[in-house]
């Protein structure tokens, strides 16, 4: 019986959740107001009905052009674009003509440029993603034209649980915070560094389906009552009533009213008289980027007289700390279910906020943890690839350079699955070894970062190798880091090669041909350091040096490389869309209390499978970026599952958890899918 009820519930709810036939959106803009409001304003589009009711008749040419014609005609003008400008030298000024053409679109018409983004998100996420978000970022304040998101600063402090409520939203599902401190590979770009969080809401709009802004009706009723108040009712009750009644109590709880206040106020609506009845609508913009500036130790901002932050040193230590606290109370005070990515933050600061928060409520670092998430994909991908099987992932030698907040991520997250696989905790980090800017870290290391201990070699069980010394600390930092790579390359002969430097070209010439002697077959090369600049080393210099049979990957885009006879070196980009839109998917839909482990290796085992043994066989690790949507439902559908099995769901809206588990792979997939807006125009009405 219990399990027809549940059927039936989840029947009813699939049914409320369906988001592909437009809604009716009522506004209470009229006139110009709206062609000036990017959320609601279709440009010629608006038929002739909506013209007249909304006054927008003689405002615009009368010819209506459809949302199909609309879209052609914007990407005509993109790839006229493109072809006038397909022989400029100047990449970084074409990728920025590229990127403002798409900015324009989207402060005039949301849901138009959303469309094209999703039907051509090949094209176009390395303009609003990386690696051009990374000169949006640079070029801010010249490029800054109307704000986007909230900006929090230390000159706010004490005022930050009432600016919260300046955000003109009743609900926000998914807050990306940046302090800009590590922007990329770029270092501290201050305030510029919103950039980021833009960026990323808006792969959470193509690839995860979160819609940007929710617009709901309702009535606000206040009530004066002709026979006394019921005990435990205010003197006003605050009614909000919909066209749909299955959608009232899930209305309720989403605007975080007492659904017994409620249950009282509908059973009394009948002998009240009403002392006036207000229409309203209430907003959820599921979506929120953030800028919290705490100053900038970059010396060339803070003498820039265009820029627009606080032009003041970095706050540090409990100060920072202290601003940090005030905002997540702040957001959490608002909206308590709200989840929070945590973006580009120094590695000190990367670990230590992850540390203090992560079991507070559901949050996660995309540096550390989404990017060892798609690392790893990648690394179980190249032992399929070197025709293993996944149970031979402990075996691998894995050579990692950077020992930032990401390659820390990366080896943590493999030391988990290793863990996994084999029940030992001991040796799991035997096979792996980590390289900064003085060479291999041993336990000799003085001034070792707390997050890089566990990963120190212990120089007894390393005959061959030692730490870096003092004299290496002289010398520039690229050169050290070479003569290091070289070195250890040659006596380890790693299976993979792995770099989060940020460090352009540290794995040259001498070192990846040093890989021609690895013990593997077929040895990989991670270059992930991002923007194009920051990257290890390009795909041809890869396959040119460490030979044909290599499996490459990369942060950043690059072209498949030729190598004669009809053969081609695959390009994988392991690049963090391919993750952090289905991790913050699945947990919303799933209603997790905190983001666990577990959780992010569901993902990025996800991933690794996603990929068909013809794929994989070829050197292919992830898949094309145009499936990005049905990678996202499926990654989303694993974390849902994965949060059901460790307990931490609560459900979302109408689903609670026992559905959530009561649900088959497929069916959580289905539910998944079924809750990604795709852009479609909305009927306009207009409520006086």
């Amino acid at each position: 019986m219990w399990n027809l009820t549940v059927a039936s519930r989840l029947s009813r709810s699939r049914c409320f959740f369906s988001s592909v036939i437009p809604r009716p959106c009522i506004i209470q803009k009229r006139g110009a107001d709206i062609l000036h409001d990017p959320w609601i304003n279709k440009d010629t589009g608006f038929p002739l009905t909506e013209r007249n009711r909304l006054g927008l008749r003689g405002l615009l040419p009368p010819r209506v052009i459809s949302f199909e014609q609309q879209y052609a005609r914007f990407m005509e003008s993109y790839r006229s674009l493109e072809k006038n400008t397909v022989s400029e030298s100047d990449t970084s000024h074409v990728a920025l003509a590229k990127w403002r053409i798409l900015n324009r679109l989207h402060d005039r018409n949301e849901t138009l440029y959303f469309r094209v983004l999703i039907d051509n998100i090949k094209d176009f996420a390395p303009i609003i993603y990386t690696p051009t978000v990374g000169l949006v970022c640079q070029n801010y304040s010249g490029l800054f034209r109307r704000p986007r998101g909230m900006y929090f600063s230390a000159k706010d402090k004490g005022e930050m649980m009432s600016m919260i409520y300046n955000w003109p939203a009743q609900k926000v599902d998914m807050i990306v915070l940046t302090d800009g401190s590590r922007i990329l590979g770029l270092g501290d770009l201050g305030v510029h560094g919103i950039g980021i969080p833009i960026g990323k809401l808006d792969m959470y709009v193509a690839a995860a389906g979160l819609n940007p802004q929710r617009v709901v009706f309702g009535v606000l009723a206040k009530l004066i009552l002709k026979d006394g108040m019921p005990e435990g009712l205010g003197l006003e009750a605050e009614l909000v009533f919909h066209t749909k009644v299955e959608v009232f109590e899930m209305l309720m709880e989403d605007l975080d009213f007492d659904t017994n206040r409620i249950a009282n106020a509908k059973a009394i609506v009948g002998i009240s008289s009403c002392l006036y009845v207000l229409c309203v609508v209430v907003i959820f913009c599921l979506i929120l980027p953030v800028m919290l500036d705490v100053g900038t130790n970059n010396l060339k901002l803070i003498e820039d007289p265009l820029y627009l932050g606080l032009r003041q040193p970095r706050l540090e230590g409990e100060e920072y700390l202290s601003i940090i606290d005030e905002f997540i109370e702040a957001v959490l005070t608002r909206w308590p279910k709200a989840i929070v990515q945590f973006e580009d933050f120094q590695m000190k600061w990367a670990f230590e906020t992850l540390k203090r928060y992560r079991e507070r409520f559901c949050m996660f670092n995309d540096d550390v943890q989404g990017t060892a998430g798609v690392a790893l994909a990648g690394l179980l991908g190249t032992v399929r690839a070197q025709g293993r099987s996944l149970d031979d992932f402990p075996n691998q030698k894995i050579v990692v350079v950077g020992a930032g907040s990401a390659g820390l991520g990366v080896l943590s997250m493999a030391v988990q699955a290793v863990v996994r696989m084999t029940g030992n905790a001991k040796t799991a980090a035997q096979n792996f070894f980590l390289l900064d800017k003085d060479g291999l870290i041993t336990k000799e290391r003085k001034n070792l970062d707390p997050a890089a201990v566990p990963f120190a070699k212990d120089p007894g069980l390393i005959a061959g190798l030692r730490d870096g010394d003092s004299l290496l600390e002289v010398v520039s930092s690229m050169l050290v880091l070479e003569q290091q790579q070289q070195q250890h390359v040659k006596k380890v002969k790693p299976d993979v090669l792995l770099g989060l430097s940020g460090v352009g070209g540290v794995f040259n010439e001498e070192v990846l041909k040093a890989l021609r002697e690895s013990s593997s077959n077929r040895p990989a090369i991670f270059a992930m350091s991002n923007p194009t600049m920051n990257a290890e080393c390009t795909s041809v210099e890869a396959f040119k040096h460490a030979g044909e049979n290599i499996v490459f990957a990369s942060g950043s885009p690059f072209e498949n490389v030729q190598l004669g006879n009809g053969k081609v070196g695959y390009v994988n980009q392991a690049n963090n869309m391919y993750l952090f839109p289905g991790i913050g998917l699945g947990a919303l839909l799933s209603g997790a209390r905190i983001i666990t482990d577990d959780m992010l290796q569901a993902a990025a085992e996800c991933l690794a499978s996603y990929m068909t043994d013809q794929d994989i066989e070829k050197g292919i690790l992830y898949p094309s970026i145009n499936g990005i949507r049905d990678i996202t439902a499926k990654v989303g559908a694993s974390v849902v599952r994965a949060a059901v099995a460790e307990e931490v769901a609560e459900g979302y809206g109408k689903v609670d958890p026992e559905e959530l588990a009561y649900m088959s792979k497929e069916e959580t997939v289905e539910y998944v899918r079924r809750n990604m807006w795709y852009p479609n125009y909305s009927p306009l009405v207009q409520q006086k």
